[in-house]
């Protein structure tokens, strides 16, 4: 299993550079260049500029689809190509390679399959993720009849199957509607809040500017300005001030008060953003149940993705492959178990105790006599390794009465 120090960053790249060569082999574009990037766990970082600035291309990169010219590109502390690292990442492209003719749920079938997730797990992360998007209700809808905003949904939901420590998202909101869109930014920051990590590519500044801690803008393969929202956008050399409506004899001595520091004082009633607007016209409408053939509002953080951040334990399986054990007759052996615990870590006493009882290995000889050692014809017998039995029966499920109970829920299900 890996796992992340305090001191790595999610994402961290170093001098990462990328040229395109020509149709001789000589340098003709240089799409990243110099890409220095430290994304810190536990953010959403806004990885800003306009077309053919390298965002992609520092994408595929991260994602090991295309190899760097010069430099380095880590994630979660380490290659992208380690599966133990790609399985704790959830990717979303910029257009949504979906097979058409599947059904959403076999979507999600088809990808949860993919990341080796049992029978049982996968089936309730199916039906809470198309909850959460707003597609419960045409999960047996073939892909192929979605728009883009659903398409985008669907999209997101396979990103998030695998329950991904890393999220890399690629336009996640084309496309979708002002409420897919507001939804969409509540689901960042709530998943931000539970642990997980955010890089997030987008041509919508405003949502951009909603959800991001960090941004850093990209133009012509170089950063160019990086730093925190708030830090980037203040503006330090006016002041705002927004109260109840004043009278008019208020009002007036507050354009005298500016006026004696030579300054000149605008007065304008505030105005609702669009969005928030929108949002309260089609929530009133949804509260008095008007039909719609369109995705529903979704039900939010549930399921597996509200759980607090704990680490995936490795099972005892897992452990006996990965330990190297060094068998010696009347003697213990030393089995490395060892796990660094961190926040997504707990103890697991019982396995360790149990892996073991399982490596130990007891060997009786049978005293040796001297008349016969020295008679080639008598060889000595000695007694196999003692096997632990009771061990075996707990890891297997067999029962006491030499029975064996195994169960094999996947297979009874598609039987069924």
């Amino acid at each position: 299993m890996v796992v992340m120090t305090e001191n790595q960053y999610a994402i961290e790249t170093i001098s990462l550079t990328k040229i395109f060569p020509d149709w001789w082999g000589r340098s003709k574009v240089i799409a990243v260049e110099d890409l220095n990037l430290k994304i810190k766990p536990n953010e959403i970082y806004g990885f800003l500029g306009p077309n053919g600035s390298g965002k992609t291309t520092t994408l595929k990169m991260l994602l090991n689809l295309l190899h760097p010219t010069k430099g380095a590109a880590f994630v979660m502390g380490g290659s992208i190509s380690n599966p133990k690292i790609s399985a704790r990442v959830g990717y979303l492209p910029e257009d949504s390679y979906l097979y058409k003719y599947l059904t959403a749920r076999e979507t999600l079938e088809f990808y949860g399959r993919i990341f080796g997730l049992p029978n049982d797990v996968r089936k309730a992360r199916i039906e809470t993720l198309l909850e959460m998007v707003g597609l419960a209700g045409m999960g047996n809808r073939p892909i192929g009849t979605f728009s883009k905003g659903m398409a985008r949904r669907i999209g997101l939901a396979q990103a998030l199957i695998n329950d991904p420590d890393l999220l890399i998202l690629d336009e996640p909101t084309s496309g979708m509607d002002p409420m897919g869109t507001r939804q969409m930014k509540d689901l960042f920051v709530e998943l931000v809040k539970r642990g997980k990590t955010i890089l997030l590519c987008s041509h919508l500044l405003a949502d951009v500017e909603d959800v991001c801690d960090r941004i850093g803008i990209l133009y012509g393969g170089k950063m160019q300005i990086e730093g925190t929202v708030k830090e980037l956008l203040l503006q330090k050399e006016e002041t705002q001030i927004r109260v109840a409506k004043l009278s008019e004899q208020s009002l007036q001595k507050m354009k005298e008060i500016a006026a004696s520091e030579g300054k000149t004082l605008g007065i304008e009633n505030p105005m609702d953003k669009l969005e928030s607007f929108f949002v309260k016209i089609v929530t009133h409408a949804r509260q008095q149940k008007r039909r719609t053939s369109g995705a529903d509002a979704g039900t939010g953080i549930s399921g597996f993705l509200a759980d607090k951040p704990v680490v995936r334990e490795e099972t005892i399986l897992d452990k006996l492959v990965s330990a190297n054990i060094q068998a010696e007759p009347e003697a213990e052996v030393s089995v490395d178990v060892t796990q660094t615990e961190t926040p997504r870590s707990k103890p697991v006493d019982a396995d360790n105790q149990l892996l073991q009882k399982l490596s130990q290995r007891t060997v009786e000889s049978t005293p040796i006599n001297p008349a016969a050692a020295n008679n080639k014809s008598s060889p000595v017998k000695e007694e196999k390794p003692e096997v632990k039995k009771d061990v075996l029966n707990e890891l297997i499920g067999k029962k006491d009465d030499g029975q064996t109970e195994i169960t094999h829920p996947e297979k009874n299900q598609e039987e069924e």
